[in-house]
């Protein structure tokens, strides 16, 4: 039986006639245009006329590439012929008022990981669809500061080997890739499962210095392996590039760590909470995952500014519950006793 195409999935959504799900649905299919508009200039690389030449830095201080800039061009565009009534990206101060008797607002990461731009890694696009809520022509932040349970549907475009697409409609994390072949996305996983237990976990060790102590142990933990309290052997990974190191996790488990540490303007961690962290905790939590700020569900905090940053953990239930334990109650750790005689692998 052939693959069912994203149309086809989409068409399933709808069922008996619902505004919200009808501009669900039309504003999916509005991102995919824009994406594959994306991921064909960035085949091109350096050929092209808008790759990874540097910008200045966006709103929140983060530096902006050529590419940041052309894709939330290209995004907000589409946009323009979606029902959204509002617009907010990581590349723009305040959102954008599209049209006010729209039902929707999109939040979106329009160029996820541009460090790996001129290095030919998996980047992508992230984006999260919540109601449309209050008076939008007199504060537009006001939609954005939902926390992440209220989202309607959430996803990431990954431009990598292939260009897929990774979406949750509120029922399960299903993957498509989009068919040269066809012209049109199939889907190509349904229904993602994440595997509760791991041996695999994503994080940048060049920061262990400045680490709280629950973190440093939990990763001095895995590293000890078959000879440690964890009595089995871990791999690391890391890529510097959210939707690549979570769609990993969604293909094979894992758990990914980007905790808050003492580093000037990293205490409250760095990744976005409204279009980065809520949407990635939807498709998680949708694969039978989990997402915490390391203690909290993520999809339970309720934002307080439109670019407000956050500690993330996710990925395999199991271990992003015994992280929870590292933080809150490592006592409980049966298998870690006692907790903090041992001097970490890394330490002198």
């Amino acid at each position: 039986m052939p693959a069912a195409t994203l149309d086809a999935f989409l068409n399933s959504y709808l069922g008996p006639p619902d505004e919200l799900r009808s501009a669900v649905v039309a504003t999916v299919r509005q991102l995919t245009q824009a994406a594959t508009k994306i991921r064909n200039t960035i085949n091109q690389g350096v050929l092209g006329t808008a790759f990874a030449g540097t910008r200045g830095a966006n709103a929140d201080g983060d530096i902006q590439k050529d590419l940041d800039i052309f894709a939330d061009d290209i995004f907000l565009d589409a946009m323009r012929h979606a029902p959204v009534a509002l617009y907010a990206s990581e590349e723009l101060e305040q959102p954008v008022l599209l049209d006010r008797q729209a039902p929707l607002a999109i939040a979106i990461d329009p160029l996820d990981g541009s460090s790996n731009i001129d290095t030919n890694v998996s980047i992508g696009t992230i984006f999260s669809l919540l109601p449309a809520t209050g008076a939008p022509d007199g504060n537009p932040a006001a939609s954005f500061l939902q926390a992440g349970v209220n989202q309607l549907a959430a996803g990431f475009f990954i431009y990598g080997p292939q260009l897929a697409l990774v979406l949750s409609l509120g029922s399960g994390t299903h993957v498509f890739v989009l068919s040269t072949r066809l012209g049109t996305f199939v889907q190509a996983y349904e229904s993602r499962i994440i595997p509760q237990r791991t041996q695999e976990f994503a994080i940048n060790t060049a920061n262990y210095r400045h680490w709280d102590e629950a973190v440093r142990l939990y990763i001095d933990d895995c590293l000890e392996g078959t000879e440690g309290p964890r009595g089995k052997d871990f791999n690391m990974r890391w890529i510097a590039s959210l939707v690549a190191d979570c769609y990993r996790i969604l293909m094979r488990g894992g758990v990914f760590l980007y905790p808050g540490d003492k580093r000037k303007g990293y205490r409250q961690g760095r990744l976005r909470l409204v279009y980065e962290a809520n949407p990635i905790a939807f498709l998680i939590e949708q694969a039978a995952g989990a997402a915490t700020d390391t203690i909290t569900r993520i999809l339970e905090i309720e934002p307080e500014s439109l670019h407000q940053r956050v500690p993330m953990v996710f990925g395999s239930a199991r271990e992003v519950a015994r992280i929870t334990r590292y933080h809150i109650e490592p006592s409980a750790i049966g298998e870690r006793a006692p907790l903090f005689s041992r001097r970490g692998l890394f330490r002198a």
